[in-house]
């Protein structure tokens, strides 16, 4: 039997993460390169990639490099893909995390909100994870399978118009409800390529997307007011479970929605 260090040991592992440089997969970044992992991150603006990348690569002991890509569109997923192929021959930790937004009220919920949202946090998750899965198939095995970690939401499980405020977020919830049931059909798929898919399910974290009610200590402290543990999620908290789901330790898991909402999806 593996010892407590070897089980949660994931140092050499190659990953990427969407969105890796902001909010929850800033801190996924930040879990996998303190792990020893090489990291790539994406998204459309480099600079915000770039600082991260900065900062990370003088901590170590992982590395981190940029990649650019615009996910809403099949070109730039594309794009992505081949960048990544340039890069590294080796795959094993797919984190779909990139992701956007949409608030309006109710009456005023425009077609446009569910095209773009739906397009970024769900279609691109599907495409992007068929197009690596050859990548992580080779990465893998019966006893370390590669990972794919899709970010859903709490507001995913629940069925909330809203987390607070006069806008709604229909296309948001809709797309994070899908990304849960599109995992679990992954995890499927994949169990015979050494592939294991599971999502977590984040309550409110400081990040840019939260910004509306996490920016200030204030906020902070007022939203934290709403979740049954009575505070937002930490970078910790992040940590742990990615680091978890990315070992050894967490290999006879797949298909699993996880939730880091402080009890907020167990609430009546």
């Amino acid at each position: 039997m593996a010892n407590f260090e070897q089980l949660f040991d994931i140092s050499g592992k190659v990953a990427l993460v969407t969105g890796g440089g902001s909010g929850i997969g800033e801190m996924m970044t930040e879990a996998l390169v303190e792990a020893g992992c090489k990291v790539f991150i994406a998204s459309r603006k480099y600079g915000p990639l770039k600082e991260v990348a900065d900062r990370l690569n003088a901590i170590g002991p992982g590395t981190v490099d940029v990649l650019t890509a615009d996910l809403s569109t099949e070109e730039g997923l594309n794009g992505l893909v081949s960048q990544l192929k340039e890069a590294t021959s080796k795959l094993d930790i797919l984190c779909n995390n990139s992701g956007a937004t949409w608030g309006a009220a109710t009456e005023d919920y425009p077609r446009e909100a569910w095209d773009k949202i739906i397009n970024i946090n769900l279609t691109a998750v599907g495409d992007l994870t068929l197009k690596l899965a050859p990548l992580l198939e080779k990465s893998g095995s019966k006893d370390d399978p590669s990972r794919i970690i899709n970010t859903g939401s709490v507001m995913g499980t629940r069925a909330m118009a809203s987390s607070g405020g006069a806008n709604k977020v229909f296309s948001y919830n809709a797309s994070k409800a899908a990304v849960h049931h599109l995992t679990k059909v992954f995890a499927n798929e994949f169990t015979q390529k050494n592939i294991t898919v599971n999502a977590i399910a984040p309550g409110p974290f400081q990040s840019r997307m939260m910004a509306f009610a996490t920016d200030t200590e204030e906020k902070r402290d007022m939203m934290g007011k709403t979740v049954p543990l009575g505070r937002i999620g930490s970078p910790d908290d992040m940590t742990c479970v990615i680091r978890y789901l990315c070992s050894k330790g967490g290999g006879y898991i797949t298909g699993a929605i996880i939730p880091i909402d402080g009890g907020i999806s167990a609430m009546p």
